[in-house]
């Protein structure tokens, strides 16, 4: 039997490797891997003695902190899952997660998000232990932690394909989904992205990502924990308080997005503070001359696509050599192919469904088993519900999200690309377009457009512009001109469209089609 590891296994073993080093970092806390992996011990009794066994889910209703690893380390000691909450979500959404994840244990925090945590509790009214990680009573986290015994768990017999880590994704047409991440795949993509960012043993990632979002576990708490590196931790990013971190502890590299990163550029005008430890990362170009350049594959051609369900980015455009599609390339292991509503392969240069599989397309969802069957090709290949097409090169370009296809005689029609089309004309400020019953061709395309301020054009002239640019038969049959198109969680409401503009008629009106996760 090949051995495979698990994470538990490899912080066992970092505890031996880099003894002395510093696992995590959390304000005054810091303990080393050998720390680490005994305080993983003591917090595996704890869950234990509250009843989780393999399969049990623990949830985490708190912001950043080292606790977290040393929970998600734990979980994976006794083949249990531990889900993150969005902690800014609204108690109603809260109480979603509770109720569909049924957790044995829930870890939440009184500051800042205490009332929102106990509205969610008591609108969920589900029978679960739950444990106050910031607190400082007898019952709270701490107290037990030390209570408990400090030898080694009994061996739970857990695989590398146990789910460990569950993600809820957003959702357009449904409620949300929690994505279950095995220890495989989160082991696969940490080794993988490692090779690209250029993590190492020496590595110090700063937490300040939501650790709701695979990005920051990718970008790169998992490759730094790997390779035996240091995790630091804030509970939510503020800029000066970032700032401070990244000076003090000599930071690698950090999750910072954009606006973050402008104000800690402001801040440190007058503040002088020595960061240049730190790698620019995908946002070289708005750091400028404050940091060094960054010379990994990452710094250079950062970018690619993914999704949680792909244990984040599977493909990127640092892999290989330079390239036309946007997505890049997948890791090696990782196969792509783009495939039609059938699930046949469609010709390279052809639109379609981006399918996907390898070690980190995740085990599906949690507690749905319609939906997963749905979405699983034979094969083990991930129906992504992304619309995608292969180059000449043999890179991949993402086209946008299908969340439904438009039937057109013997063609298939794909949404995002007649937009895209239409979006490029200099009057159009955003389209969308749906499918309308056509008693001779199945559908008809229609586009719904908004134009710029002050602009004009005419239905047929962006007839004729998109007939020009793509397929024939693929243009606008009908168009109509709105002052805005309605959204949902910030995409596009198509179902909305359809209702006020006679769409319908899709064909396979499923799961595959209409939802996007």
């Amino acid at each position: 039997m090949v051995y495979q590891p698990t994470i538990s296994d490899i912080c066992r073993e970092n505890s031996h490797s880099y003894p002395a080093t510093a696992a995590v970092v959390d304000g005054a806390t810091r303990f080393t891997w050998q720390q680490f992996d005994l305080r993983v011990d003591r917090v595996a009794h704890v869950l234990a003695q509250s009843g989780v066994s393999h399969g049990d889910r623990i949830l985490w209703l708190a912001q950043g902190s080292f606790r977290f690893l040393e929970l998600l380390t734990a979980a994976g000691r006794l083949g249990a899952m531990i889900c993150p909450v969005n902690w800014r979500q609204p108690a109603e959404e809260m109480a979603f997660v509770i109720n569909d994840l049924e957790p044995s244990v829930v870890f939440w925090q009184e500051e800042e998000i205490g009332d929102a945590v106990q509205a969610a509790r008591q609108t969920a009214q589900f029978d679960a232990i739950w444990i106050q990680h910031d607190g400082a009573g007898p019952d709270d986290y701490e107290a037990r932690v030390a209570a408990a015994l400090s030898i080694q768990p009994p061996n739970a017999d857990v695989s590398p394909d146990d789910a460990l880590l569950v993600i809820y994704t957003a959702a357009t047409t449904e409620r949300p989904r929690g994505s279950m991440l095995s220890h495989r795949n989160l082991i696969s993509m940490a080794l993988l992205t490692g090779e690209v960012t250029g993590a190492a043993h020496d590595s110090i990632f700063l937490n300040s990502g939501p650790l709701f979002h695979t990005a920051n576990f990718q970008l790169e708490s998992l490759p730094v924990y790997v390779r035996g590196g240091t995790n630091v931790y804030t509970p939510r990013v503020d800029a000066a308080n970032v700032l401070q971190i990244i000076a003090d502890e000599k930071v690698t590299s950090a999750f910072l997005m954009p606006p973050t990163i402008a104000e800690i550029k402001q801040l440190n005008m007058e503040a002088r503070l020595d960061i240049s430890t730190l790698r620019a990362g995908a946002f070289g170009s708005m750091w400028g001359d404050d940091l060094p350049a960054d010379t990994s594959r990452w710094g250079q051609r950062p970018g690619g696509y993914g999704q949680t369900e792909l244990t984040g980015l599977a493909l990127l455009k640092a892999i290989g050599p330079d390239c036309i599609g946007n997505a890049g390339r997948p890791f090696p292991g990782t196969q792509v192919k783009i495939v039609d509503p059938a699930g046949a392969v469609v010709p390279d240069g052809e639109m379609g469904e981006i399918a996907i599989r390898g070690d980190t397309v995740h085990s599906g969802y949690w507690n749905r088993s319609e939906t997963n069957a749905a979405r699983f090709l034979d094969g083990g290949w991930w129906r992504t519900t992304d619309a995608g097409r292969r180059e000449s090169d043999g890179s991949v370009s993402f086209l946008g999200t299908m969340v439904r296809v438009i039937k057109s005689a013997a063609e298939n029609i794909y949404p995002p690309e007649v937009e895209g089309c239409l979006k490029t004309h200099p009057a159009v400020k955003t389209a969308a377009i749906i499918g309308v019953p056509d008693p001779v061709f199945i559908q008809s395309v229609k586009a719904i457009v908004v134009l710029e301020s002050g602009e004009t054009v005419t239905e047929g002239e962006l007839r004729e512009y998109c007939r020009t640019r793509i397929a024939s038969y693929k243009k606008p049959k009908f168009v109509e001109f709105v002052d805005s198109i309605p959204t949902v969680g910030g995409a596009i409401d198509y179902d909305s469209l359809d209702a006020t503009f006679g769409g319908g008629g899709y064909p396979g009106e499923s799961d595959i089609t209409k939802a996007k996760v």
